[in-house]
């Protein structure tokens, strides 16, 4: 039976074909849910895109499937940013997904719910959706890396620390994986939502601006490291104003005492959002570090 939502689904995942500059196979584009995302609700109509390549209207969650002509048997998790009101897929997720093709890698793009878009589940819906992901992309494959931007970051960070949270009731065999996974790479990511840093999106929108000390502390990624957490690579430009480098300084410093290994590239120039980076600039230097530090990992 072809329910509306499948039917939305469909026509989205041509259209995020189309956009991303290639048509794939109908496999390629993978619905997290077999039907109706945990609570129900949602947005109608068509997905949303702007100019840049931002999506927003998600009436259905994907992950969409982006394979390497040479693949090393390893897969990354890519979770764009927005502030959870957009995912930015054409500054972001596609470029980023399609270097790692190069360099061997599997690539899966997360299209995550959006908590404003009249989802039941509220801000639990992108946790939701990155905790299904991963389980997805862990039936696929031998090694499971994540790798998030900004809120894609914070939405990543959280959900690599905490895989025992029980965010939704189970709806089929997939869930009894945990989701756990190999490595986390964070790019000038969203890490506290506690005070004096509560001035983004992500805070508004997660917690609201009348968030108690315990909601924001809650919903800070730091407050969930332990021993256990995978290894943590991280990413940040100095003259960054929206997510202040303090959230790559304080994710580092937990992993430390911790004992998670970590790696933090500071960058000179660069600001908020760069992506990949402008080839000849400083802020385009991450991307092959990141891969040298996979490489370590083994």
């Amino acid at each position: 039976m072809i329910t509306r939502r499948h039917f939305l689904l469909g026509s989205g995942a041509l259209l995020l074909s189309m956009t991303a500059g290639k048509l794939f196979a109908r496999d390629e584009v993978i619905p997290l849910w077999p039907d109706e995302p945990p609570g129900g609700g949602g947005p109608s109509g068509p997905l949303r895109v702007n100019k840049h390549g931002s999506w927003s209207n998600i009436v259905s969650p994907t992950i969409q499937r982006f394979k390497p002509e040479n693949p090393n048997g390893e897969a990354v998790l890519i979770a764009a940013g927005g502030g959870y009101k957009f995912i930015g897929m054409g500054r972001e997720a596609w470029p980023v997904a399609r270097w790692l093709n190069s360099n061997g890698y599997t690539a899966y793009v997360l299209s995550y719910r959006l908590p404003e878009e009249k989802w039941q589940a509220g801000h639990l819906a992108p946790l939701q959706d990155a905790q299904r992901a991963i389980r997805l992309v862990r039936s696929f494959e031998r090694k499971v890396h994540v790798l998030g931007f900004s809120a894609g970051g914070h939405l990543l960070g959280m959900a690599a620390a905490r895989p025992e949270f029980r965010s939704y009731e189970i709806q089929d065999e997939l869930d009894h994986v945990v989701p756990k996974v190999d490595s986390v790479g964070l790019i000038y990511p969203v890490i506290t939502l506690e005070a004096p840093y509560t001035h983004t999106t992500t805070h508004r929108i997660l917690v609201g601006n009348g968030a108690t000390p315990v909601e924001e502390a809650n919903w800070s990624v730091q407050n969930y490291v332990t021993r256990s957490y995978p290894p943590t690579f991280l990413a940040q430009a100095e003259d960054d104003h929206i997510s202040n480098p303090y959230n790559t300084e304080l994710m580092r410093d937990t992993c430390r005492r911790n004992r998670v290994p970590v790696e933090l590239i500071e960058i000179s120039r660069g600001g908020h959002g760069f992506g990949l980076g402008q080839a000849g600039t400083p802020a385009a230097l991450w991307d092959q570090a990141y891969v040298r530090w996979l490489d370590r990992l083994g």
